[in-house]
């Protein structure tokens, strides 16, 4: 009997997952044209249970997947398109999001602690005194990273010290640790069941816990941060065959790719060469300068960090980055929080009701503040409002910290390399937006230069899968890789009108540091105490002090 599907339509499929902060994707695209012929999306849910604290459910994230997956699959099918088309699938991730599991049981052991969460200030703060000269760059010399609550390893030292149950299975050697990249191929390749317990170089390099010139977990910086090596996974290279799918639809079919959201959007972007550089506009921002094979200490608050390895025998390229804690994010407030859009879609028409901000200026440093800055202390504030203004003042003004955020990131990356960038590739959900894309030419003074292909994170992380020896059905040779249109966005402003307004925008920053530190004790003090208890004591004492904050300020 002939199948009812077609084999070899558009030649060898290769699938990506994007599991990000917002949501998780399965896409599945051509390897000869990276034509992408089918996806699914499917929401993520974060919970807050307390101001900065940001987690996920791990095992509703893996569902996510799964789901996904069997949608993506059952697409083919009404596409006459045969699913064992799918030669290798590729994973891209949230990076430096935190979970532990039990490898017995394959439970969580705790919620997923999201990256941009700040519960860690305090650990933060112990840790740097440690350091001669309390110095939050003490091990940036080993891992390119400074003393962050970004990074997962403070993430996990937190949760040694507040989670009895995690530190019991760490003792009982049932512990395991892996950013989401690990988990997702841990419960595909057969969790309890003999499940793979892997990270990329790219991943890795995000924990604080990697040497960054030879590749591999360092036992100083193990020891410095109190990690014992026994539950982190094997480091591999970003693309090889690090097992094949145990169940369901795609059984069977192997895993050979796997880079953070980041560098995997970079390799969508085609940066390639050394100083190019792409920016990722989601629910934060991310901007990666591809330094080569070459590692670039940064002397400006850049971070230095594994670009990608495309195999186990293949060199390395590393690149600056920097990091902004919130950027679609903060699109998602004035939605969520304010209530003055209906959607986030909708910050386009509003900001456009507008020229300008008549002088107002918001910094969204929700999470404190990031690259260049690494303020933990700061907090968002708007400035300079009047009786004037309106909220697409407001819409224009949140636009406008996105782009100057960004400006920054670049302006310390040029002092660092020397050569000044000369045009800025983008991608993300955020790059939808026109105006967005021509306020940022305008401010930066260079053109924005746009993908016309939205998922370039996906098709990275499909490269990857694609091009791993065992699998070998994507070339990355110059005269094969297909040609993305673009848009491009140019300059439209003097340089005096743009440096007076960055000026301005320098200024408003500065306001927004050291605002953490004379927060009403109330809140210090519950985090201190809660930090101390036994965890069967955590949320009766947690909705206790709750009940004396809210009577504290009824009595003022």
């Amino acid at each position: 009997m002939a199948s009812k599907f077609t084999r070899g339509k558009f030649g060898p499929l290769v699938g990506a997952i994007d599991q990000g902060t917002s949501s998780t994707r399965f896409l599945i695209f051509a390897s000869k044209t990276a034509e992408l012929i089918t996806y699914h999306q499917i929401p993520v849910k974060s919970v807050y249970p307390y101001e900065g604290w940001v987690e996920q459910d791990p095992k509703h994230i893996f569902n996510t997947v799964e789901q996904c997956i069997k949608k993506v699959v059952t697409n083919l099918e009404r596409l006459e398109i045969d699913p064992s088309d799918i030669k290798a699938v590729g994973v891209s991730n949230q990076r430096e999001t935190t979970i532990v599991w039990d490898k017995y049981t394959g439970e969580p052991l705790y919620n997923a602690i999201v990256w941009l969460d700040n519960r860690t200030e305090e650990t933060v703060e112990r840790l740097t005194a440690k350091t001669s000269n309390k110095n939050k760059e003490y091990l940036k010399g080993k891992c390119g990273l400074p003393l962050s609550t970004y990074f997962s390893a403070v993430k996990l030292r937190w949760l040694f010290e507040h989670v009895p149950e995690v530190t019991q299975a760490v003792q009982e050697g049932r512990c395991l640790f892996g950013t989401m990249d690990s988990w997702i191929i841990w419960n595909l390749t057969g969790g309890k069941n003999g499940g793979i317990h892997v990270t990329d170089v790219t991943n890795a390099s995000r924990t604080m816990l990697m040497n960054i010139e030879n590749l591999s977990w360092d036992p100083e910086l193990c020891s410095f941060l109190q990690i014992p090596d026994s539950i982190l996974p094997e480091i591999r290279s970003s693309s090889e065959v690090y097992g094949t799918i145990a169940v369901g639809s795609l059984e069977g079919v192997p895993i050979s790719g796997a880079l953070g959201d980041q560098s995997a959007a970079m390799l969508g972007q085609m940066c390639f060469d050394f100083g190019k550089a792409k920016n990722t506009y989601g629910t934060g921002s991310f901007l990666l300068y591809n330094t080569g094979k070459q590692i670039v200490w940064s002397q400006h608050g850049l971070l230095t960090t594994i670009a990608y390895k495309l195999g186990p025998n293949k060199p390395t390229y590393y690149a600056l980055e920097g990091s902004v804690a919130v950027a679609g994010a903060c699109v998602t407030w004035l939605r969520n929080n304010l209530g003055i859009l209906n959607s986030n879609g909708d910050i386009e028409k509003l900001a456009q009701t507008v020229s300008e901000t008549s002088g107002m200026f918001f910094v969204p440093a929700f999470s404190g503040l990031y690259a260049p800055y690494w303020q933990s202390d700061a907090r968002g504030i708007m400035i300079g409002l009047t009786h004037f203004t309106t909220r697409a003042h407001i819409a224009r003004a949140t636009l406008e910290a996105v782009c100057f955020q960004t400006k920054e990131i670049i302006d310390a990356m040029n002092m660092d390399c020397g050569s000044p960038l000369k045009q800025l590739q983008v991608d993300g959900g955020m790059t939808e937006n026109n105006l967005l894309m021509q306020i940022q030419a305008d401010l930066l003074g260079i053109p924005v230069v746009r993908s016309c292909m939205p998922e370039t994170t996906a098709l990275g992380a499909a490269m990857a899968a694609g091009v791993a020896d065992g699998v070998n059905v994507w070339s990355l040779e110059p005269e094969d890789l297909s040609a993305i249109a673009t848009d491009i966005f140019y300059p439209t402003v003097v340089e005096e009108e743009r440096e007076e307004r960055y000026q301005r925008w320098k200024e408003a920053v500065k306001r927004s540091m050291g605002w953490a530190s004379v927060e009403i004790k109330t809140n210090g003090f519950r985090n201190r105490l809660l930090g101390s208890l036994p965890g069967g004591l955590y949320c009766f004492t947690s909705f206790a002090l709750l009940l004396l904050a809210n009577h504290l300020k009824g009595t003022r």
